[in-house]
C-alpha cells in the first residue's frame, strides 16, 4: 500500500521572474483567455494568417492615442447589419512601403497578408509612395506636431533645465534608431542643434556644434552618453529612462504626454519652449506633420467605403478635438 504524504500548505508568493517593463494599457478591456505577456510571449503562442480584410491602415505610430479614439469613433459608423470587419492598423515606425510592395505584416508567428488601403506619414514617405505609384490621388495633411520636449524621470533628479543640459558630464541621452527610425532621428537631432544655434545665449565656451559633437560624435568621450532604441521609440525612449542607463530624451511633446499622463509617477516633462500643459516651441524646435494618401488596389464595394470613411474621419471636426486633447493640432 502506498503511502500518500500530506505536504505543508503554499502560503508565501514567489517573485515574478521578468525584467522591468512599462505596462502600457489595451485597447479597451481584458478579455479572458488572455495569453498576453510583455516579456516572454511576444505572440509567440498565437499562430495566425489573415489574408482577407476589408480595412487596413499602415501608418506613423507616434500619435496612435489620438488614432485609437478616433478608430472607436469610425467604427461606429458602419451599420450594426454590415460592420466593418477583419481590420487592422499597425502604429510602428512607417513600414508603409514595403508593406505595400508584399501585402504583409508579421507578429511574431501572426502573419497579416492585407495590402494596406490607407497610408499616414510624414511628406518623404508620401512622396516615396507616389514615386513607387502606389499613391492613388493627392495626400491630406491630417496632424501637426507641437513641438518637442524633454522626457526625465519623475523629480528630474539630474536637474536638466535646458537643451545645453544635454551636453554635460554624466548626462545620457536616448534616441530614435537613426537607422530603422532615421526620420524621427533627424527631426530630434535637428531640433538639438537648431534650439542651440538660435540661443542669443549660451553656456560659456560652449557652442551648437560642441553640444551636438558632444552628444553624438564622441566628443565627450564617454562611449555611453548616446543611447538608442531598436526599433519603436514611442515604447523604447520611456523604458530607457525609466529602467534603463539614460537620463532624458528630446522627444515629440504629445508623446512625452502620453507617456506622463500613463505613467504619472514615472516621467516628467521639461518645456523646450513655454510650460509642460502649454508648449511654445523655442525657435529651432522641429515639427512635423503627417498626411493621408489613399493606395492603389483591386478593391471591393465594401473596401472603397471603407478607406472613404476612414479619409472623412481623418479630417472630421471630431478628430480635430481628439488630437487637441492628445497634445496635437491641425495645420
Amino acid at each position: 500500500m502506498n503511502t500518500v504524504t500530506q505536504s505543508p500548505a503554499i502560503t508565501g508568493k514567489p517573485v515574478i521572474d521578468t525584467p522591468k517593463f512599462l505596462d502600457w494599457p489595451t485597447d479597451g478591456e481584458l478579455l479572458e483567455p488572455s495569453l498576453s505577456e510583455p516579456t516572454a510571449n511576444l505572440i509567440n503562442d498565437l499562430h495566425a494568417e489573415m489574408s482577407e480584410c476589408d480595412m487596413v491602415l499602415t501608418t506613423s505610430g507616434n500619435y496612435h492615442m489620438a488614432l485609437k479614439e478616433l478608430w472607436n469613433l469610425y467604427l461606429k459608423k458602419f451599420p450594426a447589419g454590415d460592420p466593418l470587419k477583419n481590420w487592422y492598423y499597425t502604429t510602428s515606425p512607417p513600414i508603409a512601403k514595403q508593406q505595400i510592395a508584399h501585402s504583409l505584416v508579421q507578429f511574431g508567428n501572426v502573419r497579416l497578408s492585407c495590402r494596406p488601403q490607407i497610408a499616414v506619414g510624414p511628406q518623404p514617405l508620401i512622396n516615396s509612395l507616389a514615386e513607387a505609384k502606389y499613391a492613388d490621388g493627392d495626400a491630406v495633411a491630417i496632424i501637426k506636431s507641437r513641438g518637442n520636449v524633454l522626457l526625465v524621470k519623475k523629480g528630474n533628479p539630474k536637474n536638466i533645465r535646458t537643451i545645453w543640459d544635454l551636453g554635460k558630464d554624466g548626462i545620457r541621452i536616448v534616441t530614435p534608431n537613426p537607422s530603422f527610425e532615421a526620420g524621427s532621428f533627424r527631426l530630434y537631432a535637428e531640433s538639438i542643434y537648431a534650439i542651440a544655434k538660435h540661443d542669443s545665449n549660451p553656456p560659456l565656451n560652449m557652442t551648437a556644434e560642441n553640444l551636438f559633437n558632444t552628444i553624438f560624435n564622441g566628443a565627450s568621450g564617454d562611449s555611453m552618453k548616446w543611447l538608442s532604441g531598436k526599433r519603436i521609440h514611442h515604447r523604447e525612449i520611456p523604458w530607457s529612462i525609466a529602467y534603463g542607463k539614460a537620463d532624458v530624451a528630446v522627444i515629440f511633446y504629445h508623446l512625452a504626454l502620453h507617456a506622463v499622463r500613463t505613467f504619472p509617477d514615472i516621467f516628467e516633462i521639461i518645456a523646450l519652449g513655454g510650460t509642460p500643459t502649454e508648449p511654445k516651441p523655442l525657435p529651432g524646435n522641429q515639427t512635423e506633420t503627417l498626411f493621408a494618401i489613399r493606395i492603389k488596389g483591386d478593391w471591393s464595394a465594401k473596401q472603397c467605403k471603407a478607406m472613404e470613411i476612414l479619409m472623412e474621419a481623418f479630417q472630421s471636426d471630431e478628430f480635430t478635438t481628439i488630437l487637441k486633447t492628445h497634445g496635437l493640432a491641425r495645420l
